[in-house]
C-alpha cells in the first residue's frame, strides 16, 4: 500500500504472516472486525518503586472491549517504527506520562494471542509486554482511551485476574497468567 498523506500512515498497522514476519499494512480502523488479520501490537505495565502497577479502565466508546480493565497502555506500531517507539510515543498521547526507551523493558517478547469480543470484533496480535518503572508521574489520560484508572499491588491485580477474569481484557488474563504474581523487574 502506498501512502501519499501522512495523517493516513498514522492509522495503520503492520500486517504479519504465519512466521510473524511484515507482509503488509492495513487501516487500524478497518483492521479490527470479525475477521481480524495477525497483526503487530504491544503492551505495557507501567510500574511504580512501591510494586504497584497501573490499571486502566478502556473507555465506553472503545471499539473492542469496552468499559473492562487492562494494563497500562496499549498500542500498534506504525509501518516502519520501531515497537520501542510505538511505546514510548503512544504512552505520551494516552496517558501523558513520558518515558524513554531506556526505560522498557521486555518481559514477553513472543506474546500472542487471538480472543473474540461479544460483538463479534476479533483481536488477533503479536504483542511483545513491555514493563517500565516510573517514579509517580502526573497522569493525564485521554479520554477517548480511557475511563478511569488505578495503581495496584501486582501481587492483588494478578489474584484479581486469577478469580475474576471476565472484568479484564483477555490479553492482561493471559499476560498475567504468563508473568505470574511476582513483578516482572
Amino acid at each position: 500500500m502506498t501512502v501519499t498523506n501522512p495523517r493516513e500512515a498514522e492509522d495503520l498497522v503492520v500486517l504479519l504472516d504465519h512466521d510473524d514476519a511484515p507482509c503488509g499494512t492495513a487501516s487500524r480502523l478497518t483492521v479490527h472486525d470479525t475477521e481480524t488479520p495477525l497483526h503487530l501490537a504491544y503492551s505495557l505495565h507501567l510500574l511504580d518503586r512501591s510494586g504497584r502497577t497501573l490499571v486502566t479502565r478502556r473507555a465506553l466508546e472503545k471499539k473492542t472491549w469496552p468499559g473492562v480493565w487492562t494494563n497500562s497502555c496499549c498500542g500498534h506500531p506504525r509501518p516502519g517504527e520501531r515497537v520501542s517507539t510505538a511505546v514510548v510515543r503512544r504512552t505520551a498521547e494516552e496517558l501523558g506520562v513520558t518515558l524513554a526507551e531506556s526505560d522498557l523493558t521486555v518481559v514477553l517478547p513472543s506474546f500472542r494471542y487471538r480472543a473474540v469480543d461479544a460483538s463479534g470484533v476479533v483481536e488477533h496480535e503479536v504483542c511483545p509486554v513491555h514493563v517500565a518503572v516510573v517514579d509517580d508521574p502526573p497522569l493525564l489520560p485521554d479520554p477517548a482511551e480511557v475511563a478511569e484508572y488505578a495503581w495496584v499491588a501486582w501481587g492483588d491485580l494478578y489474584e484479581s485476574v486469577r478469580r475474576t477474569p471476565f472484568a479484564f481484557s483477555p490479553w492482561l488474563v493471559l499476560q498475567m497468567r504468563a508473568i505470574g504474581p511476582d513483578l516482572p523487574v
